[in-house]
């Protein structure tokens, strides 16, 4: 059972931050690739997988417990094949290895660990374990592996089967008609789930759920259900007032911890903040609501000064530790404040800061530490404390700055500088989204600047995506995701700008996601490429998250895309793959919110709007700037063979054109008028 191992950690290559953050451990880790996996089966080794990222506190825990210690390496390097993965960089792998520790255990998160046969068959697995746990799990393991090898055989082949099962997904024989009435249980439903003191859900911890709150506030808005709306609005209202946003540098952390939005787990992710610029953005359209507007520029600043390249590209992720005072890390430590401290930046402004953000009880964390949390708005704070909303603004502006100053002493969280191509891709569409809702130019370059840098660093020769650059290199082929996202990017880009090209390359990568991910059976897509190593099961993401499914994003797209082409097939498909899942959205809607949010493209009125003109730029503004959930907009000066521009510009006429099923009403010159024949419900 002990031998000499004949390899040593090898993760000193990789250019991912999280696996070079375990490059120097005792443990013999290898990057997950062929030519370790085909080792493993040669010498009829167990594999030893664990799962993790860079920004994840549990992750470092356990490493500094148990990856770091020489005893626990020795058992793991004479007994196991160790690999370490970075989710981030291979969410194929994540998929496969979460599904079976939910099966096997109930749960999931990270770090996960599992224990699997040379061939990648999951036989054992959890999250994080302590050391001492750890430790008797993994000897117990190695020995019943040696000494009784047929167990972990047969339980493998069963959870094997189980795994499958739960992919095989049947397409519908007796498609349903998509109507209205679908919506009123689940919405009757899903209100019941509500918090409405702190907005949100009933639990905690509670994630923000951007797409969640994309289809409730368009569902309230096209059924005229104030009290939704209302909801939505209050939601947005509390993640926003401090805790889980940061109101000194802008930014979103991954979640709160607690019921109130106070206490965050301080990570701050790209993908999460490229969701909730484009949700607030749409929040402003619908409202007018300078509080959204501040929200996305102080989000889009941070981007901008702490998570943007030189390239254009877009990092990953901050980490949730920092150094202390102490120079010992800490969660939390860069964005926590102690009252004395806030005393002695703010001097005779504390009084006021100390009513807005609460330095108090309800705005205390742990050890003497606050966390920055409002609980009323500007109007409510300025009336409490007798000076105007301006007074008050002037003095939190201020009181802000210097807090901002004070924290630049402060040893930062470490930066995952990785970008990756579906994550990059959604903060263009947060991007596009807040020049539509404000008319900042900037806001459409950076995003232009990192559609260019997917274009030229992440689109390989044959067309298809690379997943992942870091420092000049792009690697990894890319999965479902990156495709559904990119090409919902390109899409936006295309209606922010109306330059074709956009849409050729959205048209080039529809074709390969079909070449490259169908699924016969289903007529659904798996989440990774036939060109690709399959590993123990094939997954088909249809579950939407904290992050839309790849699924219910690439039906979306197509939808759009038939809508803005013309092309009736588009829409057919994403019909039928829609009919596909429908049957699963009843029993659990808040993870299938993307799929509803297309239906009610199918159940409600949807529109295409066109316009033709040498001010087209200036009359599509009109129309970007309102909250229009259920239209498409194209728009052009020259000649097209767009269908829905097709032969409809006329010589020195301005034209708007309102389409139903790609038939247009007269031609119009209205704003207002063509408004009013868009929000007819």
């Amino acid at each position: 059972m002990n031998h000499e191992p004949e390899f040593t950690n090898s993760l000193i290559h990789e250019s991912s931050p999280y696996l070079l953050q375990h490059a120097h451990n005792p443990v013999d880790w290898n990057p997950w690739n062929d030519k370790i996996l085909n080792k493993a089966q040669q010498e009829n080794k167990l594999l030893l997988i664990s799962v993790g990222y860079s920004a994840c506190h549990w992750c470092h825990v356990m490493e500094h417990e148990s990856f770091e210690d020489e005893e626990v390496a020795a058992i793991m390097n004479a007994n196991y094949i160790n690999i370490k993965v970075d989710r981030e960089e291979r969410p194929d792998v994540d998929q496969v290895y979460m599904n079976a520790v939910q099966v096997m255990t109930g749960m999931g998160g990270w770090p996960m660990n599992v224990v699997a046969l040379p061939d990648g068959r999951p036989v054992w697995g959890g999250t994080y374990f302590r050391k001492e746990q750890w430790t008797q799990a993994l000897t117990q393991i190695a020995h019943l592996y040696e000494s009784q090898p047929e167990k972990l055989l047969e339980y493998a082949e069963k959870l094997e089967q189980g795994l499958k099962q739960i992919q095989i997904i049947e397409p519908v024989n007796e498609p349903n008609k998509l109507q209205k009435d679908f919506f009123l249980t689940i919405i009757k439903k899903w209100k019941t789930t509500f918090d409405k003191k702190n907005g949100g859900y009933q639990r905690s911890p509670k994630f923000m759920m951007p797409n969640n709150y994309e289809f409730l506030m368009r569902y309230a808005f096209q059924n005229s259900d104030e009290e939704l709306k209302d909801h939505c609005l209050h939601t947005l209202d509390r993640i926003s007032w401090g805790g889980v946003f940061d109101p000194i540098e802008g930014g979103f952390s991954r979640y709160s911890v607690d019921e109130k939005w106070h206490v965050p787990h301080f990570e701050k992710m790209l993908y999460d903040n490229a969701q909730l610029v484009r949700l607030y953005s749409r929040a402003y359209k619908l409202t007018r609501k300078d509080w959204y507007k501040e929200v996305v520029e102080e989000t889009l600043g941070f981007i901008s000064t702490e998570m943007t390249d030189d390239s254009g590209a877009f990092y990953s992720a901050l980490d949730a530790d920092s150094e202390n005072e102490y120079n010992k890390k800490e969660e939390g430590a860069y964005y926590v404040w102690k009252k004395e401290e806030l005393k002695s930046i703010l001097g005779e402004d504390f009084e006021v800061f100390s009513t807005y953000y609460n330095i108090n009880n309800y705005g205390k964390w742990e050890a003497d530490n606050y966390v920055l949390i409002r609980t009323k708005s500007r109007e409510e704070i300025s009336n409490d404390l007798k000076i105007t909303k301006r007074e008050l603004q002037e003095k939190i502006s201020v009181c802000n700055a210097r807090l901002q100053k004070a924290r630049k002493e402060r040893k930062k969280p470490g930066l995952d500088d990785k970008s990756l191509t579906s994550w990059n891709a959604l903060m263009i569409s947060g991007y596009t989204e807040a020049y539509k809702a404000f008319g900042k130019e900037e806001y459409l370059e950076k995003a232009r600047k990192n559609s260019d840098f997917i274009i030229k660093n992440q689109i390989q020769s044959n067309g298809r995506l690379f997943h992942s650059y870091k420092k000049g290199k792009s690697s990894i082929n890319g999965y479902l995701e990156d495709y559904a996202f990119t090409i919902t990017a390109f899409l936006d880009l295309y209606e922010s700008t109306f330059e074709e090209e956009y849409l050729e390359h959205t048209r080039n990568l529809i074709k390969i996601v079909k070449e490259d991910f169908q699924d016969p059976v289903s007529g659904l897509y798996f989440f990774t490429s036939n060109k690709d190593r399959e590993l123990v099961t094939k997954t088909i993401e249809i579950s939407d998250n904290v992050i839309p499914a790849s699924n219910s994003e690439m039906t979306k797209n197509l939808f759009r895309f038939g809508k803005l082409t013309g092309e009736r097939e588009f829409i057919s498909k994403a019909e039928n793959m829609l009919q596909t899942v429908s049957g699963k959205i009843q029993e659990h809607p808040q993870s299938y919110s993307n799929w509803l949010d297309l239906m009610l493209n199918f159940t409600h009125p949807f529109y295409e709007i066109a316009i033709t003109g040498e001010n087209y730029k200036n009359w599509a503004m009109n129309f970007q700037q309102e909250y229009l959930p259920n239209t498409v907009l194209a728009a052009t000066n020259t000649t097209s063979d767009i269908n829905l521009l097709k032969n409809r510009l006329k010589k020195d006429k301005d034209l708007i054109y309102i389409c139903e099923e790609g038939a247009c009403k007269l031609p119009i010159t209205s704003k207002i008028e063509a408004l009013e024949l868009i929000r007819q419900v």
